[in-house]
């Protein structure tokens, strides 16, 4: 009976220990996540979402041929939108990430010229190149073509010059707008897509809603 007795005893303070050292280190995480501020990304010239003097800044890294970048597009951004982005309170940059090749890097060649040439209207057409993404099972095909990015410039962007995009693509002219993004992945140790930095902060995962809050809300106080 007391080998019986012991032995619940010691389970009991097992389990409240495992459930301490769980609880201790979320709080370590959470305070590595908010002690590892660093430079925050220039975002001179580059495409943001939201108000210009808004008090946080949130700076996507991102590839268009990238599933996981399209996931975030569809499921966290329209929270920022909502949440912080519409009401004041922080705006989004958007800097292209070429993890993916010749396709990543077509696609941020006809972003950066619809961002020059239609800046308005560069967020749906952001948002309908993600979308145009096919299937994860279909990723490996080659989708970005010249030919594409038209297609859906001619749908959301109604001010962009055709022809000057298919200049810009082909003939690589937004190059330079494309090497500084590079520039800025390397400067940041930019190591996977989407990456998410907010006022100098890199979120350890950028799905993690809350930890995303929770470091807007720090940056609001």
């Amino acid at each position: 009976m007391n080998n019986k007795k012991l032995m619940i005893i010691t389970i009991v303070v097992v389990v409240i220990a495992v459930a301490a050292m769980i609880i201790l280190n979320k709080k370590i995480d959470q305070a590595d996540q908010e002690n590892a501020k660093g430079a925050h990304p220039v975002i001179d010239n580059q495409p943001t979402m939201g108000e210009e003097d808004a008090p946080v800044s949130i700076v996507e890294f991102g590839d268009y041929k990238c599933p996981g970048c399209k996931t975030w597009s569809e499921k966290v951004l329209p929270k920022l939108e909502k949440d912080y982005i519409n009401t004041g309170k922080a705006k989004l940059s958007y800097i292209n990430v070429l993890f993916h090749g010749e396709e990543s890097v077509r696609a941020a060649l006809a972003s950066e010229s619809v961002f020059k040439q239609d800046p308005e209207n560069f967020w749906a057409f952001h948002e309908a190149l993600f979308a145009a993404q096919p299937a994860t099972e279909q990723h490996d095909e080659q989708w970005v073509t010249t030919e594409k990015l038209l297609e859906i410039a001619k749908e959301t962007a109604p001010n962009v010059d055709l022809d000057q995009l298919e200049k810009d693509i082909d003939e690589q002219t937004t190059a330079a707008e494309v090497s500084i993004d590079e520039q800025l992945v390397q400067k940041h140790n930019i190591e996977s897509t989407p990456s998410v930095i907010i006022d100098g902060v890199l979120v350890k995962d950028p799905f993690d809603y809350k930890a995303i809050a929770n470091l807007i809300e720090k940056g609001l106080k």
